[in-house]
């Protein structure tokens, strides 16, 4: 298999609002949307992969169980106190915790669906 590209689709209910947390809240710069009748989508680029958002997804929660959706979307960056300060500042809440294996900060996105900061330093090591 050969590989070109890598993406991630994430079905949402609230999709305006997860459109505009990822492109203007977290500053994913989007890369095309397609706006058709019965398909609504935006692809944002991720880290070298895209976050595809897209309609249709399971009905929101306040914060996503991993029953109802398994998966948490990491953003990897330098200073995740830093970062972490950043999202507060435009009114999203964050609970850090510091492990043996590194630092992170936890969030969820308009839809309730699991995301996290984490400090790109000690990663993989």
């Amino acid at each position: 298999m050969n590989v070109r590209r890598t993406g991630i689709i994430l079905f949402t209910n609230r999709y305006k609002a997860c459109v505009s947390f990822y492109s203007e809240t977290l500053g994913l710069p989007v890369m095309f949307v397609h706006d058709e009748p019965g398909s609504h989508l935006t692809c944002c680029e991720f880290g070298g992969a895209y976050l595809m958002i897209e309609v249709d997804g399971p009905p929101p929660a306040e914060e996503k169980s991993l029953d109802q959706n398994p998966t948490k979307l990491r953003f990897n960056v330098a200073d995740v106190e830093a970062a972490a300060q950043e999202l507060e500042g435009k009114g999203v809440e964050v609970k850090r915790a510091v492990y043996d294996w590194g630092t992170v900060a936890n969030f969820v996105d308009p839809d309730g669906n699991l995301c996290q900061i984490r400090d790109e330093a000690s990663f993989g090591g």
